[in-house]
């Protein structure tokens, strides 16, 4: 009876492996991950200092590339422009008379008539002119340059995320004004176990899922990606990822850039990645 027990036993075990390697959802043919989406933010502040005159967007407002979405009381800005392109005149009619003498006297010195003192004099003067002019003309380009850094322009489509200052303010150079986060591009951050490593290369085509449903299929949102980066280098899995196996296995970080990106796609959301290993 013992012996027909441990038969029975052992068959019960047997059979029950062999149910679960038939009946389980585990696909032996594609790999299995589990990232977040990452967005590229960036930080947009002034490139001189200034007194905050307008600011037109708030915390979740898009915007567009080349759009004005801060201005500063440019009032002193203006005034050194004139002041720089008064200048401008001002040296080039000094550096004109100079040049004139110049090239009027240049022959007399060659006859003698004019001490070659005076000459050296005509000649200095000359070149002097010649370089305020120029110094002039570079402080007029600087001032309008500081005249543009007035206003914040969107550098690429994005939306508002934070909106860091408040009109009124007296701001420095590179102070943050604003946080955006840009459209494009995005990818999920995901890692990948030491073994399946082998398994996956750049520009391999995977398919990202989100944990949202569809409301017009009834389905998780699905979106196309690829993989662009994959880690030189293990580490240990991170607390914040889920992962099935052991977080003190060694993993490596992979980034799967989406396709058809869209606006339900959010910063820091949860995805699945399904990997076909048949398509290597």
């Amino acid at each position: 009876m013992k012996k027909i027990g441990i038969i029975v036993a052992v068959l019960a075990i047997l059979g029950g492996i062999v149910f679960y390697f038939t009946s389980s959802s585990i696909n032996l043919n594609e790999l299995t991950l589990y990232g977040n989406v990452e967005i590229r933010q960036v930080t947009l502040g002034f490139q001189v200092p200034g007194k905050i005159l307008t600011m037109t967007k708030e915390e979740g407002d898009y915007v567009k590339k080349g759009e004005v979405i801060a201005e500063l009381n440019d009032s002193d800005y203006k005034s050194s422009l004139e002041k720089a392109s008064a200048l401008v005149k001002q040296t080039a009619a000094i550096s004109k008379e100079a040049t004139a003498k110049y090239v009027k006297n240049a022959p007399l010195c060659k006859q003698n008539v004019l001490a070659q003192q005076d000459f050296d004099t005509l000649l200095r003067n000359k070149d002097k002119a010649e370089a305020d002019f120029q110094a002039a003309v570079a402080s007029e380009k600087l001032a309008i340059n500081q005249l543009s850094y007035t206003k914040i322009y969107a550098p690429d489509d994005g939306i508002i995320t934070t909106r860091i200052q408040e009109p009124g303010a007296i701001v420095s150079a590179g102070q943050g004004i604003y946080t955006i986060c840009k459209n494009k591009p995005m990818w999920v951050r995901a890692y990948v176990n030491e073994p399946d490593l082998g398994n996956i290369k750049y520009g391999m085509k995977v398919k990202v899922f989100t944990d949202t449903i569809n409301p017009k299929t009834q389905k998780l949102r699905e979106y196309e990606g690829q993989i662009g980066y994959i880690s030189p280098v293990a580490e240990f899995t991170p607390k914040t990822v889920q992962s099935t196996d052991q977080r003190a296995n060694l993993v490596y970080k992979i980034r799967v850039y989406i396709d058809n990106i869209d606006d339900f796609l959010r910063q820091g959301m949860p995805t699945t990645i399904k990997v076909n290993l048949k398509s290597l």
